[in-house]
């Protein structure tokens, strides 16, 4: 997944795509304790992509 655009996304659909995102985050760290993470650089896109969409989120509800 490349970059996200998350600013065209409202606050409800930034919340449900930053939980699918630590979900995510979550089976790759289960992977890699499991010694099957085939990518580990996803590990660290993942947790950026994460930290994008709650800062966003984070802007749009101090808007609000």
């Amino acid at each position: 997944m490349a970059k996200s655009n998350f600013k065209d996304l409202t606050a409800a659909e930034l919340a449900a795509k930053c939980t699918e995102l630590r979900q995510e985050l979550f089976n790759l760290r289960l992977q890699q304790a499991t010694s099957r993470l085939e990518k580990p650089h996803r590990i660290r896109e993942i947790r950026r992509e994460v930290a994008r969409g709650e800062t966003q989120l984070t802007q749009i509800l101090k808007k609000s």
